[in-house]
Protein backbone atom coordinates (compact mmCIF):
# COMPACT_ATOMS: atom_id res chain seq x y z
CA UNK A 1 0.00 0.00 0.00
CA UNK A 2 2.88 2.44 0.88
CA UNK A 3 4.24 1.79 -2.84
CA UNK A 4 1.38 3.32 -3.95
CA UNK A 5 2.34 6.69 -2.35
CA UNK A 6 5.64 6.46 -2.99
CA UNK A 7 4.46 6.23 -6.55
CA UNK A 8 3.01 9.38 -6.19
CA UNK A 9 5.53 11.24 -3.48
CA UNK A 10 8.96 9.85 -4.22
CA UNK A 11 11.44 10.48 -1.98
CA UNK A 12 9.00 12.38 0.12
CA UNK A 13 7.57 9.32 1.69
CA UNK A 14 9.92 7.06 4.12
CA UNK A 15 9.17 4.08 6.01
CA UNK A 16 12.52 3.73 7.15
CA UNK A 17 12.26 2.06 11.00
CA UNK A 18 14.14 4.85 12.62
CA UNK A 19 12.16 6.96 11.24
CA UNK A 20 9.15 5.96 12.10
CA UNK A 21 9.99 5.14 15.19
CA UNK A 22 11.23 8.84 16.07
CA UNK A 23 7.45 9.70 14.85
CA UNK A 24 5.52 7.44 16.99
CA UNK A 25 6.55 9.28 19.92
CA UNK A 26 5.91 13.15 21.57
CA UNK A 27 7.94 14.36 24.92
CA UNK A 28 6.08 12.92 27.64
CA UNK A 29 3.23 9.90 26.26
CA UNK A 30 5.26 7.12 27.59
CA UNK A 31 3.96 4.69 24.81
CA UNK A 32 5.61 4.89 20.93
CA UNK A 33 3.56 3.55 18.09
CA UNK A 34 5.19 4.07 14.43
CA UNK A 35 3.25 5.51 11.46
CA UNK A 36 3.03 3.52 8.52
CA UNK A 37 5.15 5.66 6.83
CA UNK A 38 6.15 9.63 7.07
CA UNK A 39 5.63 12.04 4.27
CA UNK A 40 8.14 15.31 4.34
CA UNK A 41 5.57 17.99 2.89
CA UNK A 42 7.48 20.69 1.06
CA UNK A 43 4.34 22.43 -0.35
CA UNK A 44 0.94 22.82 -0.28
CA UNK A 45 0.29 20.76 -3.13
CA UNK A 46 2.18 17.84 -1.10
CA UNK A 47 -0.40 17.84 1.01
CA UNK A 48 -3.60 18.11 -0.83
CA UNK A 49 -1.82 15.10 -2.69
CA UNK A 50 -0.97 13.20 0.67
CA UNK A 51 -4.49 14.03 1.63
CA UNK A 52 -5.80 12.59 -1.36
CA UNK A 53 -4.32 9.09 -1.11
CA UNK A 54 -5.24 9.31 2.57
CA UNK A 55 -8.86 9.63 1.35
CA UNK A 56 -8.85 7.11 -1.50
CA UNK A 57 -7.31 4.51 1.18
CA UNK A 58 -9.43 5.41 4.21
CA UNK A 59 -5.75 6.17 6.13
CA UNK A 60 -5.40 8.46 8.78
CA UNK A 61 -3.37 11.52 8.84
CA UNK A 62 -1.41 12.90 11.32
CA UNK A 63 0.14 16.69 11.19
CA UNK A 64 3.93 16.55 12.73
CA UNK A 65 5.85 19.57 13.94
CA UNK A 66 9.08 19.06 16.10
CA UNK A 67 7.15 16.36 18.18
CA UNK A 68 7.14 18.70 21.48
CA UNK A 69 3.80 18.09 22.20
CA UNK A 70 3.40 16.39 25.98
CA UNK A 71 -0.49 14.68 25.37
CA UNK A 72 0.09 12.55 23.03
CA UNK A 73 -1.51 14.60 19.80
CA UNK A 74 1.02 12.60 17.50
CA UNK A 75 0.78 9.43 18.56
CA UNK A 76 -0.99 7.22 15.83
CA UNK A 77 -3.02 5.02 17.89
CA UNK A 78 -4.50 3.50 14.52
CA UNK A 79 -2.43 2.76 12.12
CA UNK A 80 -1.88 6.18 10.13
CA UNK A 81 0.36 8.44 8.26
CA UNK A 82 2.67 11.30 9.84
CA UNK A 83 2.64 14.14 7.33
CA UNK A 84 6.12 16.16 8.88
CA UNK A 85 6.26 19.84 8.00
CA UNK A 86 10.43 20.18 8.67
CA UNK A 87 10.77 21.17 4.83
CA UNK A 88 7.89 23.80 4.75
CA UNK A 89 10.15 26.41 7.19
CA UNK A 90 10.22 29.69 5.29
CA UNK A 91 9.54 32.89 6.17
CA UNK A 92 7.62 33.59 3.25
CA UNK A 93 7.38 38.00 4.07
CA UNK A 94 8.09 40.45 7.35
CA UNK A 95 5.88 43.19 7.08
CA UNK A 96 7.44 44.96 9.54
CA UNK A 97 5.60 48.12 9.07
CA UNK A 98 1.99 46.06 9.60
CA UNK A 99 3.91 44.29 12.82
CA UNK A 100 3.28 41.30 10.94
CA UNK A 101 5.15 37.63 9.68
CA UNK A 102 4.16 35.18 7.49
CA UNK A 103 5.77 31.78 7.90
CA UNK A 104 5.24 28.51 6.80
CA UNK A 105 4.43 25.39 9.36
CA UNK A 106 7.42 23.82 10.05
CA UNK A 107 9.65 27.01 11.12
CA UNK A 108 10.32 26.82 14.72
CA UNK A 109 9.84 29.65 17.70
CA UNK A 110 13.70 29.75 17.61
CA UNK A 111 14.09 30.17 13.62
CA UNK A 112 11.60 32.84 13.81
CA UNK A 113 13.42 34.78 16.56
CA UNK A 114 16.67 35.20 14.45
CA UNK A 115 14.98 35.95 11.32
CA UNK A 116 13.29 38.89 13.68
CA UNK A 117 16.88 39.85 15.23
CA UNK A 118 17.64 43.01 13.07
CA UNK A 119 13.77 44.52 12.72
CA UNK A 120 13.13 45.63 16.54
CA UNK A 121 10.26 43.38 16.44
CA UNK A 122 9.88 39.74 17.92
CA UNK A 123 7.11 37.02 18.28
CA UNK A 124 6.41 36.89 22.10
CA UNK A 125 4.53 33.14 22.48
CA UNK A 126 7.57 31.60 24.37
CA UNK A 127 6.43 28.11 25.28
CA UNK A 128 10.15 27.12 26.77
CA UNK A 129 10.78 24.21 23.67
CA UNK A 130 11.89 24.98 20.39
CA UNK A 131 8.48 24.13 18.34
CA UNK A 132 6.96 24.42 15.34
CA UNK A 133 4.64 27.60 14.74
CA UNK A 134 2.08 25.15 13.09
CA UNK A 135 2.21 22.63 16.09
CA UNK A 136 2.09 25.83 18.78
CA UNK A 137 -0.78 26.96 16.48
CA UNK A 138 -2.71 23.92 16.48
CA UNK A 139 -2.39 23.39 20.25
CA UNK A 140 -3.03 26.93 21.62
CA UNK A 141 0.53 27.26 22.97
CA UNK A 142 1.38 29.60 25.54
CA UNK A 143 4.12 30.14 28.02
CA UNK A 144 6.17 32.49 30.03
CA UNK A 145 5.26 35.59 28.24
CA UNK A 146 1.31 35.18 28.33
CA UNK A 147 0.71 37.12 31.07
CA UNK A 148 1.17 39.68 29.17
CA UNK A 149 1.08 39.10 25.30
CA UNK A 150 -0.89 36.21 24.70
CA UNK A 151 -1.04 32.61 23.41
CA UNK A 152 -1.06 31.20 19.63
CA UNK A 153 -4.69 32.24 19.96
CA UNK A 154 -4.15 36.15 20.69
CA UNK A 155 -1.41 36.13 18.12
CA UNK A 156 -2.36 34.71 14.89
CA UNK A 157 -3.97 36.88 12.37
CA UNK A 158 -4.49 34.74 9.39
CA UNK A 159 -4.41 30.69 8.62
CA UNK A 160 -4.37 28.41 6.04
CA UNK A 161 -5.88 25.39 6.73
CA UNK A 162 -6.25 22.28 4.36
CA UNK A 163 -9.73 20.75 4.80
CA UNK A 164 -10.15 16.85 4.87
CA UNK A 165 -11.24 17.08 1.20
CA UNK A 166 -8.79 18.88 -0.03
CA UNK A 167 -10.09 22.62 0.09
CA UNK A 168 -7.96 25.08 1.23
CA UNK A 169 -9.27 27.90 3.19
CA UNK A 170 -7.95 31.52 4.10
CA UNK A 171 -9.06 32.28 7.80
CA UNK A 172 -8.78 35.31 9.59
CA UNK A 173 -7.46 39.20 8.58
CA UNK A 174 -4.52 40.99 8.94
CA UNK A 175 -6.19 43.59 10.29
CA UNK A 176 -6.50 44.53 14.44
CA UNK A 177 -10.19 44.08 14.95
CA UNK A 178 -12.85 42.51 12.45
CA UNK A 179 -16.53 42.10 13.12
CA UNK A 180 -17.05 39.85 10.04
CA UNK A 181 -18.56 36.25 9.92
CA UNK A 182 -17.91 33.30 12.42
CA UNK A 183 -14.61 33.48 13.75
CA UNK A 184 -13.29 30.04 12.27
CA UNK A 185 -9.77 30.73 12.62
CA UNK A 186 -10.06 30.44 16.51
CA UNK A 187 -11.63 27.11 15.67
CA UNK A 188 -8.95 25.41 14.07
CA UNK A 189 -6.03 26.86 16.56
CA UNK A 190 -6.16 24.56 19.16
CA UNK A 191 -8.08 21.75 17.10
CA UNK A 192 -4.82 19.90 17.21
CA UNK A 193 -4.75 18.51 13.67
CA UNK A 194 -8.47 17.28 14.03
CA UNK A 195 -10.43 19.48 11.92
CA UNK A 196 -7.82 20.72 8.86
CA UNK A 197 -4.00 20.62 8.65
CA UNK A 198 -2.37 24.34 8.56
CA UNK A 199 -0.07 25.25 6.03
CA UNK A 200 0.10 28.86 6.46
CA UNK A 201 0.14 31.43 9.44
CA UNK A 202 0.77 35.33 9.74
CA UNK A 203 1.75 36.45 12.85
CA UNK A 204 1.11 39.03 15.18
CA UNK A 205 4.40 40.65 15.94
CA UNK A 206 5.54 43.16 19.05
CA UNK A 207 8.08 45.96 19.58
CA UNK A 208 11.72 44.67 21.38
CA UNK A 209 10.75 46.41 24.79
CA UNK A 210 13.13 49.00 25.60
CA UNK A 211 13.57 48.67 29.67
CA UNK A 212 13.64 44.98 30.77
CA UNK A 213 13.74 44.09 34.73
CA UNK A 214 13.85 41.36 36.15
CA UNK A 215 14.12 39.92 39.95
CA UNK A 216 13.69 36.92 41.60
CA UNK A 217 11.62 36.23 44.95
CA UNK A 218 12.14 33.42 46.98
CA UNK A 219 9.27 32.68 50.13
CA UNK A 220 9.00 29.84 53.02
CA UNK A 221 6.61 28.09 51.18
CA UNK A 222 4.82 27.54 48.24
CA UNK A 223 1.30 29.03 48.74
CA UNK A 224 3.29 32.18 49.64
CA UNK A 225 4.81 32.53 46.49
CA UNK A 226 1.39 32.03 45.29
CA UNK A 227 -0.10 34.65 46.96
CA UNK A 228 2.85 37.05 46.33
CA UNK A 229 1.75 36.62 42.42
CA UNK A 230 -2.05 37.19 42.92
CA UNK A 231 -0.80 40.47 44.62
CA UNK A 232 1.12 40.88 41.32
CA UNK A 233 -1.52 40.72 39.00
CA UNK A 234 -3.81 42.52 41.30
CA UNK A 235 -1.98 45.68 41.31
CA UNK A 236 -1.48 47.38 37.68
CA UNK A 237 2.31 46.46 37.13
CA UNK A 238 3.27 45.70 33.48
CA UNK A 239 4.16 41.88 34.56
CA UNK A 240 5.23 40.16 31.33
CA UNK A 241 6.39 36.90 33.05
CA UNK A 242 5.69 35.83 36.17
CA UNK A 243 6.63 31.93 37.44
CA UNK A 244 6.25 30.09 39.88
CA UNK A 245 9.43 27.50 40.72
CA UNK A 246 9.23 24.92 44.29
CA UNK A 247 12.27 23.97 46.31
CA UNK A 248 12.94 20.70 44.04
CA UNK A 249 12.79 22.49 40.86
CA UNK A 250 15.42 24.96 42.48
CA UNK A 251 17.54 21.97 43.28
CA UNK A 252 17.50 20.44 40.11
CA UNK A 253 18.41 23.26 38.43
CA UNK A 254 21.53 24.46 40.43
CA UNK A 255 22.65 20.41 40.20
CA UNK A 256 21.83 20.59 36.39
CA UNK A 257 22.85 24.09 35.52
CA UNK A 258 25.80 24.71 38.47
CA UNK A 259 23.55 27.72 39.75
CA UNK A 260 23.93 28.72 43.03
CA UNK A 261 19.76 29.78 43.85
CA UNK A 262 17.98 29.68 47.30
CA UNK A 263 16.73 26.43 47.42
CA UNK A 264 13.12 27.70 48.01
CA UNK A 265 9.88 28.21 46.15
CA UNK A 266 10.76 31.07 44.33
CA UNK A 267 9.17 33.60 41.65
CA UNK A 268 11.02 34.41 38.90
CA UNK A 269 9.19 37.68 37.67
CA UNK A 270 9.84 40.67 34.44
CA UNK A 271 8.49 44.01 33.93
CA UNK A 272 8.50 45.42 30.60
CA UNK A 273 8.42 49.37 30.08
CA UNK A 274 9.05 52.19 27.86
CA UNK A 275 10.12 54.49 30.55
CA UNK A 276 13.12 54.13 32.62
CA UNK A 277 11.51 55.99 35.48
CA UNK A 278 8.58 53.97 35.31
CA UNK A 279 10.86 50.85 35.75
CA UNK A 280 12.00 51.89 39.28
CA UNK A 281 8.95 52.76 40.74
CA UNK A 282 7.15 49.79 39.86
CA UNK A 283 10.14 47.74 41.07
CA UNK A 284 9.97 49.51 44.60
CA UNK A 285 5.70 48.45 44.58
CA UNK A 286 7.08 44.91 43.43
CA UNK A 287 9.27 44.81 46.21
CA UNK A 288 6.83 45.87 48.58
CA UNK A 289 3.48 43.24 47.38
CA UNK A 290 6.04 40.38 47.54
CA UNK A 291 7.39 41.42 51.46
CA UNK A 292 3.87 41.60 52.53
CA UNK A 293 3.38 38.02 51.54
CA UNK A 294 6.53 36.87 53.29
CA UNK A 295 9.30 36.97 50.74
CA UNK A 296 12.54 36.18 52.46
CA UNK A 297 15.08 37.20 49.59
CA UNK A 298 14.72 39.58 46.52
CA UNK A 299 17.16 39.22 43.84
CA UNK A 300 17.52 42.45 40.87
CA UNK A 301 19.41 41.34 37.86
CA UNK A 302 22.07 43.38 37.30
CA UNK A 303 22.18 42.92 33.41
CA UNK A 304 21.30 41.26 30.41
CA UNK A 305 23.39 38.45 31.21
CA UNK A 306 21.93 37.76 34.12
CA UNK A 307 18.37 38.00 33.04
CA UNK A 308 19.25 35.84 30.29
CA UNK A 309 20.64 33.48 32.35
CA UNK A 310 17.96 33.56 35.05
CA UNK A 311 15.22 33.10 32.03
CA UNK A 312 17.73 29.98 30.77
CA UNK A 313 17.32 28.16 33.89
CA UNK A 314 13.75 27.98 34.00
CA UNK A 315 13.59 27.39 30.36
CA UNK A 316 16.03 24.50 30.77
CA UNK A 317 14.49 23.25 34.33
CA UNK A 318 12.83 20.10 32.50
CA UNK A 319 15.96 18.92 31.12
CA UNK A 320 17.47 19.67 34.57
CA UNK A 321 14.17 17.07 36.07
CA UNK A 322 15.29 14.35 33.67
CA UNK A 323 19.10 14.54 34.38
CA UNK A 324 18.46 14.89 37.79
CA UNK A 325 16.04 11.63 37.88
CA UNK A 326 17.74 9.24 35.00
CA UNK A 327 16.51 6.17 34.21
CA UNK A 328 12.80 6.85 34.89
CA UNK A 329 9.60 7.85 33.20
CA UNK A 330 8.40 11.31 32.99
CA UNK A 331 4.89 12.47 33.34
CA UNK A 332 4.02 16.20 33.13
CA UNK A 333 0.69 17.58 34.02
CA UNK A 334 -0.78 21.39 33.32
CA UNK A 335 -3.89 23.07 35.04
CA UNK A 336 -5.33 26.53 35.00
CA UNK A 337 -7.85 27.67 37.56
CA UNK A 338 -9.24 31.75 38.53
CA UNK A 339 -6.39 33.83 39.62
CA UNK A 340 -7.75 33.69 43.23
CA UNK A 341 -7.93 29.78 43.15
CA UNK A 342 -4.13 29.40 42.34
CA UNK A 343 -2.97 29.70 46.10
CA UNK A 344 -5.74 26.72 47.13
CA UNK A 345 -4.83 24.79 44.22
CA UNK A 346 -1.14 25.08 44.36
CA UNK A 347 -0.95 23.85 47.90
CA UNK A 348 -3.19 20.56 46.88
CA UNK A 349 -0.74 19.90 44.24
CA UNK A 350 1.99 19.63 46.37
CA UNK A 351 0.23 17.77 49.45
CA UNK A 352 -1.27 15.20 46.83
CA UNK A 353 2.91 14.77 45.57
CA UNK A 354 3.59 13.83 49.22
CA UNK A 355 0.39 11.51 50.28
CA UNK A 356 1.26 9.33 47.18
CA UNK A 357 5.12 10.08 47.49
CA UNK A 358 5.71 10.87 44.32
CA UNK A 359 9.10 12.47 43.24
CA UNK A 360 7.15 15.93 41.64
CA UNK A 361 8.38 19.25 40.83
CA UNK A 362 5.32 22.20 40.16
CA UNK A 363 5.89 25.22 37.97
CA UNK A 364 3.83 27.33 35.97
CA UNK A 365 2.77 30.88 34.62
CA UNK A 366 1.04 31.33 37.89
CA UNK A 367 0.21 35.28 36.52
CA UNK A 368 -2.48 33.34 33.98
CA UNK A 369 -3.50 30.70 36.63
CA UNK A 370 -1.52 27.89 34.79
CA UNK A 371 0.94 25.77 36.03
CA UNK A 372 2.71 22.24 35.67
CA UNK A 373 3.24 19.33 37.94
CA UNK A 374 6.23 16.57 36.33
CA UNK A 375 6.59 13.28 38.40
CA UNK A 376 9.51 10.95 37.78
CA UNK A 377 8.62 7.37 38.50
CA UNK A 378 9.18 4.17 37.57
CA UNK A 379 7.48 1.80 35.06
CA UNK A 380 5.80 -0.31 37.84
CA UNK A 381 4.66 3.48 39.25
CA UNK A 382 3.76 5.22 36.51
CA UNK A 383 -0.10 4.34 37.02
CA UNK A 384 0.50 6.41 40.20
CA UNK A 385 1.76 9.19 37.92
CA UNK A 386 -1.62 8.89 36.19
CA UNK A 387 -4.31 9.09 39.05
CA UNK A 388 -2.17 12.26 40.59
CA UNK A 389 -2.79 13.95 37.29
CA UNK A 390 -6.48 13.05 37.06
CA UNK A 391 -7.19 14.47 40.73
CA UNK A 392 -5.44 17.08 39.89
CA UNK A 393 -7.40 17.65 37.57
CA UNK A 394 -10.76 16.84 39.16
CA UNK A 395 -9.86 19.44 41.89
CA UNK A 396 -9.34 22.32 38.79
CA UNK A 397 -12.13 21.67 37.72
CA UNK A 398 -13.77 21.45 40.83
CA UNK A 399 -12.64 25.16 41.10
CA UNK A 400 -13.86 26.24 38.06
CA UNK A 401 -10.78 25.79 36.03
CA UNK A 402 -9.69 23.59 33.04
CA UNK A 403 -8.21 20.04 32.41
CA UNK A 404 -5.53 22.10 30.73
CA UNK A 405 -4.22 25.51 30.33
CA UNK A 406 -1.94 24.69 27.01
CA UNK A 407 -0.82 21.30 27.22
CA UNK A 408 -3.68 20.44 24.91
CA UNK A 409 -6.17 17.26 25.38
CA UNK A 410 -4.82 14.82 22.74
CA UNK A 411 -5.15 11.27 24.13
CA UNK A 412 -4.79 11.77 27.56
CA UNK A 413 -7.01 14.84 28.51
CA UNK A 414 -9.49 13.44 26.38
CA UNK A 415 -11.57 11.69 29.09
CA UNK A 416 -12.20 14.74 30.98
CA UNK A 417 -13.60 16.68 27.91
CA UNK A 418 -17.30 16.03 29.44
CA UNK A 419 -16.91 16.79 32.44
CA UNK A 420 -15.94 20.44 31.74
CA UNK A 421 -17.96 20.98 28.84
CA UNK A 422 -20.97 19.24 29.40
CA UNK A 423 -23.71 19.27 26.29
CA UNK A 424 -20.78 21.73 24.32
CA UNK A 425 -18.93 18.40 23.66
CA UNK A 426 -21.60 17.04 21.95
CA UNK A 427 -21.99 20.20 19.27
CA UNK A 428 -17.79 19.79 19.15
CA UNK A 429 -18.43 16.36 17.56
CA UNK A 430 -21.26 17.27 14.86
CA UNK A 431 -18.45 20.69 14.27
CA UNK A 432 -15.34 17.70 13.94
CA UNK A 433 -18.07 15.24 11.58
CA UNK A 434 -18.84 19.01 9.52
CA UNK A 435 -15.03 19.11 8.51
CA UNK A 436 -13.96 15.53 8.50
CA UNK A 437 -16.71 13.17 7.42
CA UNK A 438 -14.67 10.15 6.91
CA UNK A 439 -12.77 10.50 10.40
CA UNK A 440 -8.93 10.54 8.80
CA UNK A 441 -7.88 13.85 10.14
CA UNK A 442 -5.82 12.54 13.52
CA UNK A 443 -8.82 10.26 14.72
CA UNK A 444 -9.01 9.00 18.52
CA UNK A 445 -7.77 12.77 19.93
CA UNK A 446 -9.68 15.73 21.77
CA UNK A 447 -12.86 13.83 21.73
Amino acid sequence: MIATLKARLGEKVSDDPAILESHGKDASYPRMIPPLAVVYAGSLEDVQETLAWCRENHIPLIPYGSGSSLEGQIIPHVPAITLDFSRMKRVLEIRAEDFLAVVEPGITREELEKELQDTGLFFPVDPGANASLGGMAATNASGTTTVRYGGMRQNVAELEVVLANGQVLRLGRSVRKTSSGYDLKDLFIGSGGTLGIITRLVLRLHPVPVFIHTMRVFFPGLEEAAHAAYRIMASALPVARLELLDELSLKFINQDLKQHYLEKPALFLEFHSSVAEAIEEESHLAEKLVKASGALNIHVARNAEERMTQWEARHQFYWAFVHCNPDRLYYTTDVAVPLSRVPELVGYAQELLREMHLEGSIVGHVGDGNFHTLVATLPEGYHLAEEYSARLVERSLALGGTATGEHGVGLVKKRFMEAEHGPALEWMRQIKVLFDPDGILNPGKML
